[in-house]
C-alpha cells in the first residue's frame, strides 16, 4: 500500500492517519464544508472536499468517496468507526473497484450487523446467550406470549440497532404493547429496519467486551477485555482495561468465546465481541462490532500493540505473527470520552465556539483529539470532541493520572463531559470497582455536580481575592 484514504472525520481520522504516516504510507482526507479547517484535513498529505455538512451529502456518500479514491489512485480505504464502517454494500463497492477495504468482508458485516443473524451464526459454537426470541417478530400478541414465557422484565431491541435506538425495557405485560410499537417505529426511522427481538432483561449487568484480531490465514487471537459499564442512554462514556472483576480463568473463558464468535462469521481484521456479565459471573453474548472501537486506545496501552497498524498489515494479507500465550496485560488504562454535552441537562448536546481549548500533557496521558481552539462545534455530527486516555502500573495509579489530566484539560465556550468524568473517578463505588451499567441511575445526580462546581468557583474566587490583596499590599510597600 502506498496511499490510504480515511473515510471519516474528527479524532478517529487523525488517529488513523498518524499510524498510516508512521508506516510510510501517504494519507488522503475527505471533509465536508463544515470541517474545512479541521485537524485531520491539515494533517493529511492530500485532502478533498466531499460535500455539504449534512452526513448524507458528505461522509455517507459512498459513491463519491470511491470516485475520489480512484481519481487519486488510492490503494485502500480505512473507514474508522461510524458512518460507512459497517455498511456491507459500501464494502462490496470498494472491493468491486479493486480497492482494499481495511476491515472485514461484507459477509461478516451482514451477519453480525443483524443481532438475530449473529445469534444464529454462533449458536453452533456453544456460546452462552440471553434467553429470547430466535427470529425477528412484529406480531404483538405473539410477542406478548413470548415475553410472558421468558418472564418480565424483558428487553425489546432493534435487530439492526445500536447506540440505544429501538431499545425498550418493559417491566410488565400492561405496558408491553405500547413499548413494542415505539421500539419498532424508532428502529424503522433510525435504521430503515423495524424488526425487533425480545430477550430477558438482566437488571444489573456489567458490559464487558473482548477485542479480537484475525488475519486472512485463519489465525485469531484476543487482546483481552474492556469494561464499558459507565454509560448514559445505553452509550459508553468511560471505559477501562482490564476489568476490575474478571479472574484470569473467566478472562480466558470469555476470550475463547470471543474467538469462536469471530470464527462463526469467518472474521478478518479488528473486531469486538460484546458480552453482558451478571452478578454471579455468568456471561452472555450480546453482539459483535465489526470495526475498530472508539475505546481501542485502552487496549493499546495494556498490550503495547497498535491496533490500526495490525489492521493495515492484515489488509495487506500479512500474518498476525501473534501467539495468544505471548500477549500479556501490562498495567491499567482508562478512557473518558470528552463529549460536547451538558451533564447538568440530561447530557444534551452543547454547541458553540471553543473559546479555550488546552489539552493535558505528560507521561501516561494520551489525547486522541479532533478539534482546535476557535473551532465551531456544530449539530451535524456526533458530539465527541476527543478521547482522554490515562495509564498506570495499577488501577489506582491510572485513576490518579486520569484525575490530574481532567483537571489540566481546559475547555471554555461549551459544556463537556469532563465534569462528569471527574465525578465518576472520585466516586467510591467506582474506585472500588463496585459498579454496573446502572451506575449513572444509582449514583449520578446533576445537582451534586452543580453544587461541587459552585463550591470550586467560590474557592477559586477567594484564592484570587487573597492573591489580589497580597499583590496590592506589595505594590504599596515602597511608599510606606
Amino acid at each position: 500500500m502506498k496511499k490510504i484514504l480515511v473515510a471519516n472525520r474528527g479524532e478517529i481520522a487523525l488517529r488513523i492517519m498518524k499510524t498510516v504516516k508512521k508506516m510510510g504510507i501517504k494519507t488522503v482526507a475527505i471533509y465536508s464544508t463544515a470541517d474545512r479547517e479541521a485537524p485531520h484535513v491539515t494533517y493529511a498529505d492530500e485532502a478533498v472536499c466531499i460535500g455539504e455538512p449534512i452526513a448524507s451529502a458528505s461522509y455517507l456518500n459512498g459513491d463519491k468517496i470511491i470516485k475520489i479514491a480512484k481519481k487519486l489512485q488510492v490503494d485502500a480505504i480505512h473507514p474508522g468507526y461510524g458512518f460507512l464502517s459497517e455498511n456491507a454494500e459500501f464494502v462490496k463497492q470498494v472491493e468491486a473497484n479493486n480497492i482494499i477495504f481495511i476491515g472485514p468482508k461484507s459477509e461478516s458485516i451482514l451477519i453480525m450487523g443483524s443481532k438475530i443473524a449473529a445469534k444464529e451464526a454462533v449458536k453452533h459454537y456453544n456460546i452462552p446467550m440471553v434467553p429470547g426470541t430466535k427470529e425477528a417478530i412484529t406480531d404483538v400478541k405473539e410477542a406478548t406470549a413470548i415475553a410472558n414465557k421468558i418472564g418480565f422484565p424483558v428487553l425489546i431491541k432493534a435487530s439492526a440497532g445500536g447506540g440505544g435506538k429501538g431499545m425498550r425495557i418493559v417491566e410488565n405485560e400492561h405496558e408491553f404493547e405500547a413499548q413494542m410499537s415505539r421500539a419498532i417505529s424508532e428502529a424503522t426511522h433510525a435504521f430503515g429496519d423495524g424488526s425487533v427481538f425480545i430477550e430477558k432483561y438482566i437488571a444489573s449487568p456489567r458490559h464487558i467486551e473482548i477485542q479480537i484480531m484475525a488475519d486472512s490465514l485463519g489465525h485469531t487471537v484476543h487482546l483481552f477485555e474492556r469494561e464499558c459499564s459507565i454509560q448514559r442512554r445505553h452509550q459508553k462514556v468511560i471505559e477501562e482495561a482490564p476489568s476490575a472483576v474478571l479472574s484470569p480463568a473467566l478472562r480466558d473463558k470469555m476470550g475463547e468465546a470471543a474467538i469462536k464468535v469471530a470464527k462463526a462469521c469467518k472474521y478478518i481484521g479488528a473486531g469486538t465481541v460484546e458480552f453482558l456479565l451478571d452478578d454471579t459471573n455468568n456471561f452472555y453474548f450480546l453482539e459483535m462490532n465489526t470495526r475498530l472501537q472508539v475505546e481501542h486506545p485502552v487496549t493499546e496501552y495494556i498490550t503495547g500493540l497498535d491496533l490500526v497498524e495490525l489492521q493495515i498489515k492484515i489488509a495487506r494479507g500479512e500474518s498476525l505473527n501473534l501467539i495468544q500465550a505471548d500477549i500479556e496485560i501490562k498495567g491499567h488504562a482508562f478512557e473518558l470520552r470528552v463529549y460536547a454535552e451538558d451533564p447538568l441537562n440530561d447530557f444534551l448536546p452543547s454547541i458553540g465556539t471553543l473559546k479555550v481549548y488546552k489539552m493535558p500533557e505528560g507521561n501516561n496521558i494520551r489525547v486522541d483529539n479532533g478539534v482546535n481552539e476557535g473551532a465551531e462545534v456544530s449539530i451535524y455530527y456526533d458530539p465527541l470532541l476527543s478521547k482522554l486516555i490515562a495509564y498506570g502500573d495499577t488501577r489506582e495509579d491510572a485513576i490518579l493520572n486520569m484525575q490530574n489530566a481532567i483537571n489540566a484539560y481546559k475547555i471554555e465556550g461549551i459544556c463537556t463531559t469532563l465534569g462528569f468524568g471527574k465525578f465518576v473517578f472520585q466516586n467510591a463505588a467506582f474506585r472500588e470497582g463496585n459498579f454496573d451499567t446502572n451506575f449513572v441511575n444509582i449514583y449520578y445526580e446533576p445537582k451534586i455536580l452543580q453544587e461541587k462546581a459552585e463550591r470550586e468557583a467560590k474557592l477559586a474566587a477567594l484564592i484570587a481575592l487573597k492573591q489580589y490583596q497580597k499583590d496590592l499590599k506589595q505594590v504599596r510597600l515602597p511608599n510606606s
